[in-house]
């Protein structure tokens, strides 16, 4: 394999990644845009599998070494936040 096709496997490996990632964060917008709405424990579970999914896909390409092991880290931190500042919002409300 030739040094430009790896690098374009890397790219597109980490362009997939961080787009699945990006629908995970719509998920978790969604959710925090209702969050007047009853909770859903179905949507949790959905966001669950979902953070799941990804970090298995993660590793793959990790173990591939088409994505830097700091770099698929990164991606999951970043959904991490997200996923705490949603249930964050989630307990204050509650306890409104």
């Amino acid at each position: 394999m030739t040094p430009e096709v790896a690098i374009n496997f890397r790219e597109r490996a980490y362009s997939l990644l961080q787009a699945d990632a990006e629908k995970i964060v719509k998920l978790i917008q969604v959710q925090m845009d209702h969050l007047t709405m009853p909770q859903c424990p179905l949507y949790e579970e959905v966001l669950d599998t979902q953070m799941f999914g990804l970090s298995r896909e993660i590793d793959f390409a990790v173990r591939l070494g088409l994505v830097d092991e700091k770099d698929g880290k990164a991606i999951l931190d970043r959904l991490e936040r997200e996923l705490s500042a949603l249930h964050e919002a989630c307990t204050k409300k509650k306890k409104k």
